[in-house]
């Protein structure tokens, strides 16, 4: 039997990672106007692979399409921020109440080694960002529940568009680091009622400072 040729990655997907990470970096700025025929010159590609590719940032929510006047980066309002924190609150303190009732003790030990590591981080904003985004990931990894992973890795784009995140105010972080103890503490105890509690204080923190 021959062996599978798999397919490159098609050109618009990568063209739609490309301009996620602008979005990400404030280089496309929240309501700001997509020039498209610019950025297909600045890639050396036509309009269609581009158009594929907003089409898929318009599908996760971080790219909205206005009739007859193009694509915009999407702002966030206070009430779709609050509507966000609302969803991964339920989908990620439920995920975590199963992590502590069936993760092995290998599996809780990886959160932990995660937990320390961004304990260690404080100091570098940019590799907590990524540890801390890790660790409610792999929450969600361990639950089992690809729907839910999903939806969570969907919804925490849209979380990344607000102009004033959570963990740049003042303090956050050492509360952020606070709330994470807790929970991994919640967790090592198996205790899933109590780790449901403190995902869902650690989410309805994040959103009074992120308000």
């Amino acid at each position: 039997m021959p062996a599978l040729s798999l397919a490159p990655r098609a050109l618009y997907e990568e063209v739609a990672e490309l301009l996620r990470q602008r979005i990400f970096r404030r280089e496309l700025e929240p309501g700001s106007w997509i020039d498209e025929l610019k950025i297909a010159e600045e890639y050396g590609i036509s309009r269609t692979p581009l158009r594929e590719a907003l089409k898929v940032l318009a599908a996760e929510g971080l790219v909205t399409m206005k009739m007859r006047r193009g694509a915009y980066v999407t702002e966030v309002s206070e009430k779709d921020l609050a509507d966000v924190y609302h969803l991964l609150s339920l989908l990620e303190s439920d995920a975590a109440g199963v992590v502590a009732e069936r993760a092995s003790d290998e599996e809780l030990a990886s959160l932990q080694a995660l937990h320390n590591e961004l304990e260690a981080a404080v100091a570098d904003r940019d590799r907590f960002f990524a540890l801390n985004e890790q660790f409610h990931m792999r929450v969600l990894e361990l639950a089992r529940n690809r729907w839910r992973e999903q939806m969570v890795a969907d919804l925490r784009k849209v979380m990344k568009l607000n102009r004033h995140n959570s963990l740049l105010k003042s303090g956050r972080v050492e509360e952020s680091l606070a709330e994470h103890r807790a929970i991994v503490a919640a967790l090592v105890q198996r205790n899933p009622a109590l780790t449901v509690q403190r995902m869902q204080e650690h989410f309805q923190s994040g959103l009074e400072a992120a308000a």
